[in-house]
């Protein structure tokens, strides 16, 4: 896989800790039963030793969530309970998958992680030909990753051991129906 880059989509406080905002009405309990956590920590380590570039994308709202376009149901209330406000510990990466130096880090406001963000760009100029991606949900981010990147070129392989939905059955519908259209499912133990 030369020129591939781990894309982490969206594993923040308030959606993977038990005490986030999203992450206490359930996710953070599927995150810890598929251990992701734990899975990603050890991909994003194999991935940073072989030389490959972590890139991170995560949510990052106003407060008042002005920078919104989308006005489907999720977004009214992921903005009545403020979840990933920019500069609050609910935005932040989860400590144990956090960004390191030398790793790159885009916000959005947005389910796809290209739109409105550097990330293309930024992809082609380092010769990024290949992703892996990673993130919570499997349904929104990490598919709606899956879908731009396929039509962009890139190889994709979504590691399904390190995704999670709040629904287990959207998870399983995404991986088996929905993603094996525009890449591989794979899991992180065959990333050599």
């Amino acid at each position: 896989m030369n020129g591939t880059a781990l894309l982490v989509c969206d594993v923040q406080n308030d959606l993977v800790d038990p005490k986030g905002k999203v992450g206490a009405g359930g996710l953070a309990k599927i995150v810890a039963e598929r251990n992701l956590l734990s899975n990603l920590k050890a991909l994003i380590a194999s991935v940073r030793g072989k030389g490959w570039p972590v890139v991170y994308v995560g949510l990052g709202y106003r407060e008042d969530y002005r920078d919104v376009l989308s006005v489907a149901p999720r977004i009214a209330k992921a903005r009545e309970s403020k979840v990933a406000v920019r500069g609050e510990w609910g935005a932040e990466f989860h400590p144990d998958i956090a960004p390191q130096d030398g790793d790159i880090v885009f916000y959005k406001q947005w389910v796809n992680p290209f739109f409105g963000t550097p990330l293309l760009e930024w992809l082609r100029r380092n010769g990024v030909d290949s992703l892996l991606i990673a993130g919570t949900a499997t349904n929104l981010v990490v598919e709606s990753a899956a879908r731009y990147a396929d039509d962009a070129g890139f190889a994709v392989s979504v590691v399904e051991d390190c995704c999670a939905s709040p629904n287990p059955a959207w998870h399983e519908f995404a991986v088996t129906q929905i993603l094996p259209v525009f890449g591989k499912v794979i899991s992180s133990k065959e990333i050599k």
